[in-house]
């Protein structure tokens, strides 16, 4: 896998750090922010994992005919973020006589699941993104009301394209009840934003994913 880093020309010596499971551009996702008004932050674009695999939190059929079937193993990965990525990140951030004021776990589509799900299973994120996330995943829902994310979470951002569950596949169709019911479950906990965007899944997700980011830096 690879890690790249997006701000280290900030003038601020301690800084946010959003971590990203980025196939979206992230120079681009960078800028946006930039544009947008987030202020300085760190953003770090890992690269190279096995998406399906990776981003998973457990085992699921493929949900289209040919399609790879979901391996789940979320866990292992977010360890290896954790205990491998994050320390390397960090110690490159010293050379640049950079801090961490807090962490950010954004993603979107499937990264956007895994970021919800990572906000369960440790403790390293102060502010969550799941931008247009994959919550028609098979039981995930059911997951969140028996599992609550970790104290150290603040914040929770979602977001949905008004289009995604108009679609033909029977269980992608339950993204926005999911998403909405999702919405429910975290409210009860931290603070929760929601918000439509127009299109289908695959408009605009750099800027999508954006927008979360922004949102969470400064709310």
């Amino acid at each position: 896998m690879n890690t790249k880093l997006y701000g280290l020309e900030a003038e601020k010596d301690s800084l946010p750090l959003v971590l990203i499971n980025c196939d979206e551009d992230a120079a681009k996702i960078y800028e946006l922010c930039r544009q947008m008004g987030s202020g300085e932050f760190i953003l770090a674009a890992i690269s190279g994992f096995h998406w399906n695999r990776d981003l998973s939190p457990w085992p699921c059929d493929p949900v289209f005919r040919g399609g790879e079937p979901f391996e789940g193993k979320a866990d292992a990965y977010l360890s290896r973020m954790i205990d491998q990525l994050l320390p390397e990140m960090e110690t490159e951030l010293t050379k640049h006589s950079k801090t961490v004021s807090y962490r950010v776990l954004a993603g979107y589509s499937l990264a956007g699941l895994f970021a919800l799900y990572g906000a369960c299973r440790c403790d390293q994120f102060r502010k969550i993104v799941s931008a247009s996330g994959s919550l028609w995943y098979p039981g995930f829902p059911e997951y969140l009301e028996s599992h609550p994310l970790s104290g150290n979470v603040e914040q929770v951002y979602l977001s949905l394209g008004d289009k995604e569950s108009n679609t033909r596949n029977p269980i992608m169709q339950t993204v926005e009840d999911n998403t909405k019911r999702i919405q429910k479950i975290l409210s009860d906990r931290t603070d929760v934003f929601f918000e439509f965007n127009q299109g289908n899944h695959f408009q605009d997700p750099e800027l999508r994913l954006a927008k979360g980011i922004v949102y969470v830096l400064n709310a």
